[in-house]
This record gives C-alpha cells, sequence and structure tokens, in this order.
C-alpha cells in the first residue's frame, strides 16, 4: 500500500457504507457500497499510477532516497496540518474511530515492512537487476498479498478471484513487457520479490485498523516514513533537493499518489472489500501509468497495451460480478468503526446500543464509537470486510 518510487513504468447492499473521505463518492444514488468501494479503489489505483510518471521527472533531478523522503514527508506533513484543524474545528474525532493502543503493532508493522524494509530492499535489488525484470516482478504484487491473505490471514479467495487475479497480473507483466530489454535472474531479482512480498505483508497488517480513521495514520505513517528516508539519504550522502520548488513538487506528488490521497482510499475500499481482492483491483494501477505516461511524454502505447486492456477488464469483471454467499456464524464482537445504521450488523436487535454518551451522527448519518455485536447467524451475500473474516468450511 505504501509503495517505493522504484515502480518502472513503461512506455452488494450488506456490506456495509463506506466512508466519505475525500468525498468523491458519499453518497451516490442507485451504487451498491461495494461499488463504491471498488470505485475508492480505482481511484487509489489512477493516483498512483498517474503520480508514477510525475516521480520519474522528479528522479532525474533527485536522488531516489532523497526523493522518497519527501514525497513521504508531503502526505505527512499535509495531512497532520488537516487532521489537526478537523479535529478542533469540524469533531473530527465524533465521527472517526481513532487509532487504539492495540493497533500500535500493526501500524508499526505496516510503517516498517511497507514504508521502509521494501524501499531498501528494492532500491539496493534494482542497482542489481535489469529494468525490465524489475518491471515484470513489480507486476506480481497483488499475488504476493492474496497469498499471505489467503495463507496467513484466511481470507476467503475464492476460484473466481483467482482467476481474476491471472489476468490482472498478465496483464501487468504484458504493459511491463520490453522484447528489446535486459532480462535477467539474480540475487537482486529475489529482491524486487522480497519488496512484493513485503508489500503484501504492509496491505494485510493494514486490514486491521482499515476502520480507523485514515487521515490519521497516513500523517503519522507520512512523517515516520519521511524522517526515516530522510536520515537514511543523509547516511548515504546523497543531496538534498537542489531548490524549494523540487522539494514541494517532491511533496506535492506524495500527497496525491505516494501515500496520501491514494493510501486513504485504499484504506476506505480495504475495509469493505478485504486485501485480496483489494490489491487485485489497486494492481491496474499501471494501466493508468501508461496513460497519463502517454498525455505527459506523447509515448504511443504499443501492441501490447491493447491486450493488457483487454484482460485486465476481463478480471474487473470476475470481480465486480463475483458472488459469494453461505450461512455464517458472527462471534460476539467489540469494536470501534465509522458506521452507518441501516445494515443488519448496527441494528439495535443486533445488540448496537447507543447511551446518551454517544457521538451524534453526521449529516450524512454516520458516527463513530464503540459498539457490541452479538452473536448471530445469518447468510447474505458478501465480502471479507470488517465484519466477514470468518473462516470458512466450517457450517454454523
Amino acid at each position: 500500500m505504501s509503495r517505493g518510487l522504484f515502480v518502472s513504468i513503461p512506455a452488494g447492499l450488506m456490506v456495509e457504507k463506506v466512508e466519505y473521505f475525500p468525498v468523491f463518492f458519499m453518497r451516490i444514488p442507485h451504487i451498491s457500497d461495494r461499488t463504491t468501494a471498488t470505485l475508492y479503489m480505482l481511484t487509489g489505483a489512477f493516483l498512483f499510477g498517474a503520480a508514477a510518471p510525475l516521480a520519474k521527472l522528479l528522479g532525474t533531478e533527485m536522488a531516489p532516497v532523497t526523493l522518497s523522503a519527501f514525497v513521504y514527508l508531503g502526505s505527512g506533513i499535509v495531512l497532520t496540518i488537516y487532521y489537526a484543524f478537523a479535529r478542533r474545528f469540524a469533531r473530527r474525532d465524533q465521527h472517526q474511530a481513532p487509532l487504539e493502543r492495540a493497533d500500535i503493532p500493526y501500524v508499526a508493522g505496516s510503517i516498517l515492512t511497507g514504508a521502509v524494509i521494501a524501499t531498501i530492499v528494492l532500491m539496493v535489488s534494482l542497482q542489481h537487476t535489469p529494468a525490465t525484470t524489475a518491471s515484470l516482478l513489480l507486476g506480481f504484487e497483488a499475488v504476493a498479498t492474496t497469498l499471505i491473505a489467503a495463507g496467513f490471514f484466511h481470507e476467503a479467495v475464492g476460484r473466481r478471484v483467482w482467476v481474476a487475479l491471472f489476468l490482472i497480473t498478465a496483464a501487468c507483466v504484458l504493459l511491463a513487457y520490453d522484447p528489446e530489454g535486459a532480462f535477467g535472474i539474480s540475487l537482486g531479482a529475489l529482491g524486487v520479490i522480497a519488496a512484493t512480498f513485503c508489500w503484501g505483508l504492509d496491505t494485510n497488517l493494514s486490514r486491521h485498523f482499515s476502520g480507523k480513521d485514515p487521515v490519521r495514520y497516513v500523517s503519522v505513517k507520512g512523517l515516520s516514513a519521511g524522517m526515516i528516508m530522510l536520515v537514511l539519504a543523509v547516511l548515504l550522502g546523497q543531496p538534498m533537493p537542489a531548490t524549494p520548488e523540487l522539494a514541494l513538487a517532491a511533496m506535492g506528488v506524495g500527497l496525491m499518489g505516494f501515500g496520501g490521497l491514494m493510501t486513504i482510499c485504499f484504506l476506505i475500499a480495504l475495509r469493505s472489500l478485504g486485501a485480496s481482492r483489494s490489491a487485485a483491483f489497486f494492481s491496474m494501477n499501471p494501466f493508468f501509468g501508461v496513460i497519463v505516461s502517454f498525455m505527459i511524454f506523447r509515448e504511443m502505447p504499443g501492441p501490447f497495451f491493447y491486450m493488457a486492456l483487454a484482460a485486465m477488464i476481463a478480471g474487473a469483471w470476475l470481480l465486480i460480478t463475483e458472488t459469494h454467499s453461505h450461512p455464517h456464524r458472527h462471534e460476539r464482537l467489540v469494536h470501534d468503526h465509522r458506521h452507518r445504521h441501516d445494515d443488519p450488523h448496527h441494528l439495535e436487535e443486533a445488540g448496537h446500543i447507543h447511551d446518551p454518551e454517544t457521538p451524534p451522527v453526521d449529516r450524512w448519518d454516520y458516527h463513530a464509537h464503540r459498539h457490541v455485536h452479538s452473536e448471530m447467524v445469518h447468510d447474505h451475500a458478501h465480502v471479507p470486510d470488517l465484519h466477514h473474516r470468518h473462516e470458512h468450511g466450517k457450517r454454523p
């Protein structure tokens, strides 16, 4: 989820409502909440894909670790200021669930694996890996995320999702393939694969606090990762930006597509789609990168682009039209997240009780507070969202 700057850009109604920051898809009539989450994820993929060519331009003027530092600091500084004002004047804490002590290990793990280790491993590995090989291997991040989600976190991943993942990954490979590029499998190539697994672990760790305030998390992650990268750049002797304009440009790219608004969209969708489906949708970002590259560099897409586009559309169709329904049991659960009261998990008969100290709902009927979900058994279409992370193969 928190991607480095080394990615090569070649020539259901029962699902919980998602939050509204950014307010792109607040309450679009006649669009289901699952579709809304998908739109958030595709928006995040677009922001990341659009930012990559811009980072490519900045990479000709700034050292890589220095660029990474200012990119992270851009999202961290701006969103910290926004969070402070929103908390003070807009009562943000009444409508967003705050990060808690139990979230600290997952937040720390996400920052360490996704922002620090992955960036350092990739930076070192790219020095010993042909660019074409690295571009191809980076397309397997969604596969790594899904393997971790299914193997370690027991997320439900059916045949339809695997087929969609294969199609989208194949599309990424087609977009990255350069028949004239140099290929080679080496220790550096294994390092690139290791970086994709770090990002996959980052996504799966982020799932545990995706219901909490995404702005607060992104501000913490941006500041901490930015400072770590800044110290690393100094230790490596990499120069600082030559002009203030370059520094501000790097921070702007970070705010948009490398940890800022992109990560917020990602987290909003992650809570409603699960890690594997989110990773599959997000991995479409190279397609958007090619389009933006054409707009910036006037590079016409090659013939592989159109084959990749067809594969991506097919994969997206499989994910969007997926249905998964079976009788399932919800154990008693106590947690805190942003929610409405128009689904079976947030009704009074499900144990959802308000007391006089409960924050009022906002104008979109959302609020956040610690609440109880009573044990229940029911059957409806669902995905691995905040309330459906149950194991499969067991009937209630």
